[in-house]
């Protein structure tokens, strides 16, 4: 009877622990994220890096342009959701897709995020930058994307070669994340 009582009260505890409240009273600004993680990045540069080892630490640090919903159990077209966009269409002959930038957006050193920066960082993937990346494990990710242009400051347009529904998709993926500052 005793371990019983152990037992339950281990149990009790631990679903105290686990409690919505709990966690929300957890939550702060700031600190250190700590985790498991058993082997160590080559790099800490997503777009250079094709391993879970440097894209998984480092999607808490970069922001994708639009992203799977983290709360659907399988990512599809329809679970996509806005970060950096705040909104997007598709030409009629489905060759342009147009972003609608967030303004607002600070980099680290307090420069605004604008449509140049996304350019830029496809540019570098594409190989129409003069900076070059070390390795690029997702050129082939690309090979439909003809270029991106800048429509003013908060808008971008990738131009594709034919149709391909499947590219929000590319960009929703975590490795997809990071837009450069030019």
């Amino acid at each position: 009877m005793v371990r019983w009582l152990g037992v339950l009260v281990s149990a009790s505890l631990f679903l105290v622990g686990m409690s919505p409240a709990d966690r929300a009273l957890a939550q702060k600004s700031g600190g250190t994220l700590k985790f498991y993680l058993p082997d160590s990045p080559a790099s800490m540069s997503i777009i250079e890096e094709a391993t879970a080892f440097a894209v998984g630490p480092m999607m808490g640090v970069f922001n994708n342009l639009v992203m799977f919903d983290q709360n659907e159990k399988q990512n599809r077209l329809e679970t996509i959701r806005p970060d950096l966009a705040t909104a997007w269409s598709w030409s009629d002959d489905k060759t342009k897709l147009t972003l609608a930038l967030r303004q607002g957006v600070k980099w680290h050193d307090g420069r605004s995020f604008t449509a140049k920066d996304a350019e830029c960082t496809w540019n570098l993937l594409l190989e129409k930058s003069v900076e070059k990346l070390r390795i690029n494990p997702r050129l082939s990710w690309y090979k439909n994307l003809d270029s991106v242009t800048t429509n003013g400051d908060f808008e971008v347009t990738f131009h594709l070669k034919r149709p391909q529904p499947s590219f929000l998709m590319l960009l929703a993926n975590g490795g997809s994340a990071a837009c450069l500052s030019p």
